[in-house]
């Protein structure tokens, strides 16, 4: 979070953020993306993050890409990529319908 605050302070048009919820307990990994929210809605930046967590990803993404050995295999917004059947069964462990 120190990280995040440090780069906020020079108010950046764009925060990049490579897996900020790695190794952090649950509790804190929900606080840390209602806090992108809030820089991506109020703050009008422009949040682009590179996460495994897939399910709490796509929850804040406006736009989601998903990648495999390097290419984007598929693209679309947070709500879409949520409900399409590939990365629900591949990434959220759960099965398709």
């Amino acid at each position: 979070m120190l990280a995040i605050g440090r780069g906020l302070m020079s108010n950046p048009k764009i925060i990049m953020l490579d897996e900020p919820s790695m190794g952090l307990a649950p509790i804190i990994v929900n606080e840390i993306l209602d806090i992108l929210d809030v820089i991506k809605n109020e703050l009008g930046t422009m949040v682009i993050l590179v996460e495994q967590n897939v399910k709490s990803a796509l929850k804040i993404a406006d736009r989601g890409y998903v990648l495999d050995q390097g290419k984007i295999i598929l693209s679309g917004t947070g709500q879409e990529l949520s409900q399409n059947k590939h990365v629900v069964s591949a990434y959220l462990g759960l099965k398709s319908s």
